[in-house]
């Protein structure tokens, strides 16, 4: 039974570490005209798409909305819009893993496009709410490449400490079910 929380428990540890994460950047890299946005809940989302969900179940898709509207709700004033991008990037993942073997390229390559496409999302959103009015080429080099590579630095750390668990735990929790 506690097995059944450690994923929501890891996706509000990722959440709260969120909000620290640029503390712990040196006051070098912070000050520069780089922004650098942290998406360790997301990079999580994927790898339990990727590693944790079967076929026919979308726990990911659903951890996804839940923690994207928490995200809404403690780091931006607008509800919506990280609960849209994370859940329809993440389901747009859970789908081309039934294509692709999960293993160390294809989480790479979907934690790249993933983080490009939600972080897309978020700016083209804030601009269209008018949160933000950065032009996309400043976007693209002083927002998403910095933060595209600061998360690949991440889903690379987190990769061989989680995979095998994250399987494990799918094997144990989601034998016999067929559905969410």
């Amino acid at each position: 039974m506690m097995k059944r929380l450690y994923l929501p428990l890891f996706l509000f540890l990722f959440l709260i570490l969120e909000g620290v994460a640029l503390e712990l950047l040196p006051a070098s890299l912070i000050m520069s005209d780089y922004l650098i946005v942290p998406h360790w809940v997301f990079i999580f989302l994927v790898y339990l798409a990727i590693f944790y969900d079967e076929e026919n179940t979308y726990f990911s898709v659903v951890y996804a909305l839940a923690f994207g509207l928490l995200i809404d709700i403690v780091y931006t004033g607008i509800l919506g819009v990280y609960m849209f991008s994370y859940g329809l990037i993440t389901y747009i993942i859970h789908g081309v893993k039934k294509v692709l073997h999960g293993n160390f390229y294809v989480t790479v390559l979907l934690g790249l496009m993933g983080l490009a496409l939600a972080d897309i999302s978020i700016n083209g959103i804030f601009i269209v709410v008018g949160i933000s009015d950065m032009l996309w080429k400043d976007y693209f080099t002083y927002r998403l490449l910095p933060t595209v590579i600061s998360n690949l630095v991440f889903l690379l750390v987190l990769y061989p400490v989680m995979v095998k668990r994250l399987i494990r735990w799918s094997k144990e929790q989601l034998a016999g079910r067929n559905t969410i």
